[in-house]
């Protein structure tokens, strides 16, 4: 199995914006947008109350079949400190909200024979980097932009919320 990491950044936003509404919209974009997942799971959630406010570590990790031999694996973590409730007037209206500052990491890897078929000797690992050089390099390309395309969206998506949400 060979896992290469095609996207890796993230985004920080300090600011008022409703974390429960964040973190749900990220959810089903992710899960809806980007779709078929084989497994989809948050693997961390730890909320810790600090004298400056509440923090939030959140982790979750996707994977998806693309093909018999490529896999899409995504991690998304929140990284959430200085949180509190705060009260502001919207259209005359009292609403609760949070401010605080947010950091969203996404990474993308694309991985190549998760199964490990090719992996049992030194003559198949040989064949493998032939085959992914030469008979399949279009699709490699393919698969790797894909990867990039769907994290960059939905990292934008993301920046485009908290831009659009925020007060």
């Amino acid at each position: 199995m060979e896992r290469d990491t095609i996207f890796k950044t993230s985004l920080k936003k300090v600011g008022i914006f409703d974390f429960k509404d964040f973190y749900k919209f990220c959810y089903q974009w992710v899960v809806e947008e980007i779709g078929n997942w084989t497994t989809f799971s948050e693997d961390k959630y730890s909320e810790k109350i600090k004298p400056k406010g509440k923090e939030i570590d959140v982790e979750w990790n996707g994977t998806k079949k693309i093909t018999d031999y490529f896999r899409f694996d995504i991690k998304v973590v929140f990284e959430v400190k200085y949180l509190n409730e705060i009260e502001i007037v919207e259209k005359g209206k009292k609403i609760k909200t949070n401010e605080g500052e947010v950091k969203l990491k996404v990474e993308g890897y694309l991985v190549r024979d998760y199964d490990g078929k090719f992996e049992k000797t030194a003559s198949l690992k040989f064949l493998r980097s032939l085959y992914e050089k030469w008979v399949i390099k279009s699709r490699v390309d393919q698969f790797e932009g894909k990867v990039f395309g769907d994290c960059n969206e939905f990292l934008s998506q993301a920046k485009a919320w908290l831009d659009l949400e925020s007060k």
